[in-house]
């Protein structure tokens, strides 16, 4: 028995000079139609996957971040300890305690004075595009 032959595939690409009888314009806008629909379908697929991937390491992020701040909690509390232990024998349980607490204070009041000027920045920034 014989094999028919198999028949060639149709090319990828028409001839354009024929092509361009048989279309018309009514077709090719549909056409456009239809590519534009199924590439914003394939852009959407696209974001939606990128969103899902970031919140998923927005979560795993979330508990070490969390861990990270515990620690360095933990870690001024025993420099605390520290200087209070460090500093009693040298001028008293009393002194030694005012003198802490003092120098927390002071660092918490220079680091909400320095936040206060990177956000008075920022708003400066935000107000110069709007004007622009």
């Amino acid at each position: 028995m014989e094999t028919p032959d198999p028949q060639p595939e149709p090319p990828l690409v028409k001839d354009e000079a024929s092509d361009a009888a048989t279309r018309s314009l009514i077709e090719d806008v549909r056409q456009l139609a239809v590519d534009g629909r199924t590439l914003l379908e394939a852009e959407l697929a696209y974001q939606k996957s990128r969103a899902t991937l970031a919140g998923q390491t927005a979560k795993g992020m979330a508990g070490w971040i969390a861990l990270a701040l515990a620690l360095v909690f933990f870690a001024l509390m025993a420099l605390v300890m520290g200087l209070l232990l460090a500093l009693t024998p040298l001028i008293g349980g009393w002194l030694a305690m005012l003198a802490v607490v003092l120098g927390t204070l002071l660092a918490a009041a220079l680091s909400g004075w320095l936040a206060m000027r990177k956000w008075h920045a920022m708003e400066r920034r935000l107000r110069e595009d709007e004007a622009a």
